[in-house]
């Protein structure tokens, strides 16, 4: 049997293990995947750090793109967009794969599966250490939605499209049309980035990005921001834009709770607020029940994406990369061997991803 290195995560702290282990045997709907590239996500970098809990030994990365190049007796043929599967084919799939019949799953959170299985989360055991972008291969279990990425697509742009563009395309959907409105979006790493994309072309009035780092904010105005501010400045430019009235939709997407009562205090009555970026502990929020029920506003929590984001995420990025520098913004690739120092840099804020490539 043929054997995959793999860099095993031990724990905060601990340096990454580099195993070499028997590559699976698909079964059933499995495949097996060649990974082409990982990019780091900021959730990995919280893991590897010590400020969110992930069960060990395991396996990190779930920004992945693969060949297929082996599949069960009874794998899917086609992809969630009804593409032809194939070996060979280059793919990107859901960090979620889930049993499409538990109690969450009939109720159209399969993200929240009973019987799930998240990719580069998964705590290692026989036969299934390899459920992570930090390896030579990967096993798609069954449940796991696919799908065949367009041969024009990058590997920079097309790594982040199973987490970060996916995620903002369900926020997108939550948020509503905002078509001539004005938005606010908070925290310009790769989830406001898109965001700020996706806002541009759903056809937004103004979008206002906020962030504390100055080059992020430079980012922002290459992907479609009609003004950018520092927190302190955010009050005078919201006022300058929408008078008196406040945002119609915001988007907290960097896991600030000073961001987050910012945001549903600059929301128009009947606003939308969205929370995307706090995934890992943080101080709690005063928000007073009664200023939210007179307002009438919307607040709303998205935690990863149903399969049919990931679709949307996918044909927005092969639409619309050319738009936008989402090439730009994986500054470095690293070996598997080197992939301590990948995390070393994921640690900079000036870098929005970097990535990880198996040498085969």
């Amino acid at each position: 049997m043929s054997e995959s290195l793999a860099a095993i995560f031990h724990g905060a702290g601990k340096n990454l293990e580099l195993r070499r282990v028997s590559t699976p045997r698909p079964v059933a709907t499995e495949m097996v995947v060649r990974v082409l590239g990982c990019t780091v996500c900021g959730s990995d970098l919280h893991s590897f750090d010590g400020r969110r809990d992930v069960a060990v030994p395991t396996v990190l990365g779930h920004e992945i793109v693969g060949e297929i190049i082996r599949c069960g007796d009874s794998a899917p043929e086609v992809d969630l967009s009804g593409q032809v599967l194939k070996v060979g084919d280059r793919v990107t799939w859901a960090i979620v794969a889930s049993c499409g019949d538990c109690f969450y799953c009939r109720r159209d959170l399969p993200q929240k599966c009973l019987a799930s299985v998240k990719y580069g989360h998964e705590l290692l055991s026989p036969g299934r250490e390899l459920l992570g972008g930090m390896a030579e291969h990967c096993l798609l279990t069954a449940g796991t939605s696919i799908v065949r990425l367009p041969d024009q697509l990058s590997l920079e742009a097309a790594c982040p499209a199973s987490c970060a563009t996916a995620t903002i395309a369900a926020a997108m959907k939550v948020a509503g049309d905002v078509r001539d409105r004005s938005v606010c979006l908070f925290g310009m790493g790769l989830l406001g980035l898109t965001a700020t994309a996706m806002m541009k072309v759903a056809g937004a009035a103004d979008i206002v990005c906020v962030d504390v780092d100055s080059s992020r904010l430079a980012n922002a105005e290459a992907f479609g921001a009609t003004s950018v501010a520092h927190p302190d400045e955010l009050p005078a430019v919201g006022k300058s834009i929408t008078g008196e009235h406040g945002f119609d939709v915001a988007l907290e997407l960097s896991g600030s709770s000073s961001a987050v009562e910012s945001g549903w205090n600059m929301m128009r009555i009947g606003g939308t607020l969205v929370l995307v970026g706090s995934v890992f502990p943080g101080p709690p929020v005063s928000m007073a029940p009664e200023r939210i029920v007179r307002r009438n506003l919307t607040i709303r929590g998205i935690h990863n994406y149903c399969p049919k984001d990931l679709v949307n995420a996918v044909e927005f990025l092969a639409a619309h990369h050319q738009e936008f520098p989402f090439d730009d913004l994986v500054k470095q690739w690293f070996s598997l061997e080197d992939a301590e120092r990948a995390f070393s840099m994921s640690s900079d804020p000036g870098n929005i991803r970097v990535g990880i490539r198996p040498a085969h």
